[in-house]
């Protein structure tokens, strides 16, 4: 009960930044490990440098038997959790998978491009994204949760 109030509260005042644990993601995702092999995920709401989505599927990505991995963030630039959203380019974050052997994802396997909007879910460029993708996993902004499941659908 004391969760779902605070979710009202922040739905109500519209604080989108909530971030799931990365204990959360392992737990509920190892029952559904079968459906993602082959597959293109999505994750295009988080900031992959401090989404636990991101980094769930990217150091997952062989053992789930990934296709491609993209994830996309709202003109976030800060490491902060809490940032203000107010840097000047949004990015997206493309992993094909291990290239050297590490078994770690490194900057080098890690396709960086700058998008040309402000990385908005809705923004044409994000769409394409998403045509991309066989699954989507992300963190949605609450604010704006319906407008994201319609999107989906």
């Amino acid at each position: 009960m004391a969760k779902n109030a605070s979710l009202g509260k922040a739905r109500d005042a519209k604080e989108d930044e909530f971030y799931t644990q990365l204990n959360d993601i392992s737990n509920e995702l190892k029952y559904y490990k079968e459906h993602f092999k082959g597959k293109t995920v999505l994750c295009n709401c988080d900031d992959p440098r401090v989404s636990n989505f991101f980094h769930y599927f990217s150091y997952n990505f062989e053992t789930l038997g990934l296709k491609k991995l993209i994830t996309t963030c709202y003109k976030n630039q800060e490491r902060d959790l809490f940032s203000q959203n107010n840097s000047e380019k949004a990015i997206s974050l493309e992993y094909c998978g291990e290239k050297n052997g590490s078994k770690i994802p490194t900057v080098e396997e890690i396709g960086i491009r700058e998008l040309q909007g402000d990385g908005d879910f809705r923004s044409k460029e994000c769409i394409e994204l998403l045509k991309e993708a066989d699954i989507v996993v992300t963190n949605p902004p609450f604010s704006l949760f319906r407008e994201y499941v319609a999107q989906l659908i």
